[in-house]
């Protein structure tokens, strides 16, 4: 089944053109990446898809309906859950109320959000650190806890924006291991510059260049390809 679908999806801001014409297709339990040079649109991109943003033009489809003018919490509620590029918990909370936070939207009573929450933290690798603040975990652990709040929703579709920005060689491969836990359950669409980490991890590759779909494939066929290496590969590597 595809899971998620893009259709000529454009967002102009002010006259420019951020997204344009975006189109394509996300299998379910696929772990697609998403790539491209600074200034490319991917976290437009994912604004849109997400609910976060509104396009203006083109339409969305998830789970088989059209979710193009549905806000982002009826999205969430759809099966969708997204991590930001800049970290968003609550730092005056412990580590296992952000993720409580977060399982509530979906949980049914106390006993199973406490085991949503379990589940989530020893995913990520945070369950000895449940008790303390977020506010006091590294950078990097704060990435984890955030990807956390959103694997405790148990999402069809959880989107990643940057996940393994911060982190240390060490919580990188540990990363990887969690993606290939949650590709047995869950659709993972990332947005990621490490690419080794998208080598390793991504079935599928959709390649953004100046709003637009460049070059899509497997992460040996965008590496190989002559485009990508002149627009990205061979050229800086940072954020949209």
């Amino acid at each position: 089944m595809t899971l998620l679908i893009s259709e000529n999806i454009s967002k102009e801001f002010n006259g420019l053109v951020a997204v344009n014409q975006v189109k394509f297709a996300v299998p379910e339990h696929q772990v697609r990446a998403l790539i491209g040079p600074n200034g490319a649109g991917k976290t437009t991109l994912v604004g849109l898809l997400s609910g976060r943003m509104q396009s203006s033009s083109g339409r969305i489809r998830f789970a088989g309906k059209d979710v193009t003018q549905l806000p982002a919490h009826k999205r969430i509620a759809m099966g969708m859950a997204y991590t930001f590029q800049i970290t968003s918990i609550f730092p005056n909370l412990d580590v296992r109320e952000n993720v409580a936070l977060a399982a509530r939207r979906i949980c049914d009573g106390r006993d199973q959000t406490e085991r949503a929450v379990a589940s989530a933290l020893e995913q990520v690798g945070l369950l000895d650190r449940a008790t303390e603040d977020a506010g006091d975990l590294s950078y990097g652990h704060q990435r984890l806890l955030e990807i956390a709040m959103g694997v405790a929703q148990s999402p069809r579709l959880l989107i990643l924006d940057e996940p393994t920005q911060g982190l240390a060689d060490g919580e990188v491969a540990a990363f990887k291991e969690l993606i290939a836990d949650l590709r047995k359950t869950t659709t993972v669409l990332l947005i990621e510059h490490n690419m080794d980490v998208v080598m390793q991890v991504a079935d599928f590759v959709t390649v953004l260049n100046n709003g637009q779909v460049l070059f899509e494939g497997t992460p040996q066929e965008v590496q190989a390809n002559a485009a990508v290496q002149a627009a990205y590969l061979g050229g800086a590597d940072a954020e949209a």
